[in-house]
């Protein structure tokens, strides 16, 4: 393998940080603010305009012209310091051969500040955010091929490694080999697992990149 994609939230920290949950809570807040809601009727916009665009973002900019900047810099306003340093999860990815990239629905920024706080930004050569996908979201198409041509990633040397299972769909699609990190926020497609769109299926990730490192001789 020569490239190994990462996404970031609950997936290179556990969801058990509840960052996440953090982040979820502001968008809620956003949209309510956005477009006037209460919290329970934004809760109710979040959560379709997610399953029908990919992020609520992409619907808000389909439905209401939002500027995806103000929104941005609202729902990643959140504690960092939740997150601590993974020595573990450092010496898992430096076992691997080749580039690692994060690739995010979120910014940058958040990426940046994520992997400063679990301690391995030095492990990942490049982050491709939602700003490079021109705001089009996992699992939108455009995405993805934005990624590969951008990267100029060869999908069959590539590894992608998902929490959310429709993620990894248009990745396999590609060529790409899929792992599906199971944790305990994962509920869309939990029993009814597709081969042919997974290569593997774990819930330990950073066992997963000890046995891959032991297996490529770097362990």
């Amino acid at each position: 393998m020569r490239e190994w994609i990462f996404d970031l939230d609950n997936t290179l920290y556990p969801p058990t940080s509840h960052l996440f949950d953090q982040i979820d809570h502001r968008i809620t807040e956003t949209i309510g603010r956005i477009l006037g809601l209460p919290p329970d009727q934004a809760y109710v916009v979040q959560k379709d305009y997610y399953h029908r665009f990919g992020t609520s973002l992409r619907g808000l900019m389909a439905e209401h012209g939002v500027d995806p900047e103000v929104y941005l810099a609202s729902v990643h306003d959140i504690d960092y310091s939740v997150l601590a340093p993974d020595p573990q999860l450092k010496a898992g990815l430096a076992l691997l051969p080749g580039r690692r990239i994060v690739y995010t629905n979120g910014t940058t920024s958040h990426a940046e500040k994520v992997l400063e706080r679990l301690g391995i930004s030095d492990q990942f050569s490049a982050i491709f955010d939602i700003r490079d996908g021109d705001f089009w979201p996992k699992p939108h198409p455009v995405s993805y091929d934005t990624l590969i041509a951008r990267e100029g990633i060869e999908p069959a040397r590539a590894v992608f490694v998902e929490d959310s299972l429709k993620n990894l769909l248009p990745a396999a699609e590609r060529g790409m080999r899929t792992v599906w990190l199971k944790n305990a926020r994962t509920t869309s497609g939990a029993d009814r697992h597709d081969p042919t769109v997974c290569t593997a299926v774990i819930d330990d990730l950073n066992a997963w990149l000890e046995a891959v490192g032991a297996a490529c001789g770097n362990g």
